[in-house]
């Protein structure tokens, strides 16, 4: 074999031995972190009244951080708040009624219906006697037949009277009816429903925040007619942030839920801070948009959602950030159902 040969055998066991070498070094490792890039995301609410009503006072202004519960914004109340007092005093007089039906007849009651049937008893015997007495005088023609039917219908009116006294006296002592009873009950009810109603009107005329969040934006000024459907801010959450970034079908495998993962933006490189795999989703989708991936083409891919500890409130909705996920901490405890919550959670 001659020289020059030997020389470029020698060069081709030299540069396959090199390239096996590098390939070794820095062959694909189920331990690499896998990195992915996406966008910093976060839950955000729109806030409208429940009423509709000029608004008041708008408390807040954009870039305030705000409690929860704390109040944002006021209606008019000045014609809620008569409508208020009207209904009150509703079911005030109903209460009575009811009270009073319960108790049934006070004593003094039934003492009196007893003496209105005395008084008629009496009545009515006196009006028989004469009655008898003019029928016996008829007997003479000592009297015309006009005045002895006069005295008769006089004893028959009042033996009525008796009778009336007699059931005045037994309604008295029976007290009322069980129908009038549940009658009242219900109008209590239907009262204390519409009292509760106009209640919660004056209370829906605050508006509060329901949970830790900054004012975004500022919708509605005072002056303005407030509806549920015109939102009056737009408020973004505190506590919980997340990217939302993709992954195509060939790594899918190596992202699993509750994995630990580091997170960096452009504005702070050198603070990464620290997240894990909160969701992933069960259904691929073509590429979005706005995807950011390295190899950037039409592919089918999966949305996976890295929650992110951001204790100095450092990211922003929108940022873009780079995810490192790293296979070898021990991954975060998730509920069970933690993918199906965060999944009906997207905002």
């Amino acid at each position: 074999m001659s020289r020059p040969l030997r020389i470029i055998l020698l060069l081709i066991v030299v540069a396959a031995i090199g390239g096996g070498a590098w390939w070794y070094l820095h062959r694909p490792s189920a331990n690499d972190a896998l990195t992915l890039y996406g966008n910093v995301d976060l839950r955000q609410a729109s806030l409208a009244f429940n009423g509709s009503e000029r608004i008041a006072q708008v408390l807040v202004e954009e870039g305030d951080v705000v409690k929860k519960g704390q109040i944002l914004a006021r209606l008019d109340t000045s014609r809620l708040a008569p409508q208020v007092r009207e209904a009150d005093a509703t079911v005030a007089s109903q209460r009575a009624m009811v009270l009073k039906l319960r108790n049934g007849s006070r004593p003094e009651e039934i003492a009196q219906a007893r003496a209105n049937l005395a008084s008629a008893k009496a009545d009515a015997a006196n009006a028989n006697i004469q009655y008898e007495r003019r029928a016996a005088l008829t007997v003479n023609s000592t009297i015309s037949k006009q005045e002895l039917d006069t005295a008769k219908a006089a004893a028959a009116v009042a033996d009525a009277k008796v009778e009336v006294a007699q059931s005045a006296l037994d309604l008295a002592i029976a007290g009322p009816r069980a129908e009038e009873l549940l009658q009242a009950e219900a109008q209590l009810r239907g009262s204390e429903a519409q009292l509760a109603l106009i209640r919660q009107q004056l209370d829906d005329a605050e508006l509060a925040a329901p949970f830790d969040a900054v004012v975004r934006s500022r919708l509605m000024e005072p002056g303005e007619m407030a509806a549920p459907t015109k939102p009056v801010f737009s408020l973004a959450t505190i506590g919980t942030k997340w990217v939302r970034a993709y992954v195509s079908e060939t790594k899918l495998g190596h992202v699993r839920s509750g994995m630990r993962a580091n997170v960096m933006t452009d504005s702070f490189p050198d603070r990464p801070q620290g997240g894990w795999v909160g969701f992933i989703s069960p259904v691929a989708e073509f590429t979005p948009k706005t995807v950011e991936t390295e190899d950037l083409r039409s592919s089918l891919v999966y949305e996976v959602r890295v929650f992110v500890e951001d204790k100095d409130d450092l990211f922003r909705l929108g940022m873009p950030a780079t995810v490192k996920l790293l296979p070898n901490e021990e991954p975060k405890a998730l509920p069970q159902n933690a993918n199906r919550v965060d999944a009906k959670a997207k905002p």
